[in-house]
């Protein structure tokens, strides 16, 4: 048994080289990434693609990602996919680099927005903001 329960993958889309812009998707509540929940049989990179593409329209063709950086988040969830119990969820984050400018085309979400990258920022502190920490950290490496 592993030590969690649910497990989503997702990719940091950014622009620019250095980076000028991340992407985020809009909720009706809060910012989050183009993520989603590993369907079986798929790998991590694999879920975390067909996410992006499901939820931006971007294709995996379009991205290339950094084999160096990987995002892991361990944290408590309870709603409705868990029924009211609460649940360990690991979340695995990668950091993909648009390399040919496309129209984001939202199906999951109520909009989405590029955000200047200008470290550190504070927009979500519970998977966001110290992703993107862990973000900055990487690149000033």
């Amino acid at each position: 048994m592993s030590d969690f329960d649910l497990k989503a993958c997702g990719v940091v889309l950014v622009r620019g080289e250095p980076i000028h812009s991340f992407l985020l998707m809009k909720h009706p509540d809060r910012w989050d990434l183009p993520k989603g929940h590993v369907d079986p049989g798929e790998t991590d990179i694999e879920c975390a693609l067909r996410e992006m593409e499901e939820e931006t329209g971007i294709s995996p063709d379009d991205v290339s990602i950094d084999p160096d950086f990987r995002f892991t988040l361990r944290y408590k969830v309870q709603n409705k996919r868990t029924k009211g119990q609460v649940k360990q969820k690991k979340l695995v984050v990668y950091l993909g680099r648009l390399e040919v400018d496309r129209e984001i085309v939202v199906t999951e979400h109520d909009g989405y927005e590029w955000f200047d990258w200008a470290p550190p920022h504070s927009i979500q502190d519970k998977t966001i903001d110290p992703l993107l920490a862990s973000l900055a950290e990487f690149l000033e490496q």
